[in-house]
């Protein structure tokens, strides 16, 4: 799939559609005015568009120089398996280089970010807003 664009801004994105798509796979209930600070107050973000029509997502949390988190990365279900994913990653990847990354993801996809070198930690805790929430989803 090779005709949609890359956008690393905030800039003319609607956000009603990020929000949906988040939503979709259970990253994020909160609502478009939300996401868009979300996004606006991160560090790099990925969005990809074909005709209008926001496809994918991510997003990446990071001081520029040793540490990075990558995070709400998702794909319309519609457009997955077109290596779109994977785009987003390298994108941000790029957009946090020479910074140790830790990538949050949804427990169905583990295991996926495996050839880009990352590895389970075993050390990691995490302290959710909604706990029960992220226990049904399988996070905890």
């Amino acid at each position: 799939m090779t005709n949609y664009e890359i956008i690393k801004t905030c800039e003319d994105i609607d956000f009603n559609q990020v929000s949906e798509i988040l939503k979709f796979y259970g990253l994020s209930d909160y609502d478009s005015s939300v996401q868009e600070k979300v996004f606006h107050n991160s560090y790099g973000v990925v969005f990809l568009k074909q005709e209008g029509k926001i496809i994918g997502v991510g997003r990446a949390i990071s001081d520029g120089i040793c540490q990075a988190q990558i995070c709400n990365v998702a794909v319309r279900d519609e457009y997955r398996g077109n290596g779109l994913g994977k785009v987003i990653i390298n994108e941000l990847l790029t957009q946090v280089k020479g910074c140790t990354v830790v990538l949050y993801t949804h427990p169905k996809h583990h295991g996926l970010y495996e050839h880009w070198g990352f590895s389970r930690l075993k050390t990691a805790y995490v302290l959710f807003q909604n706990e029960e929430h992220y226990r049904e989803e399988g996070f905890i």
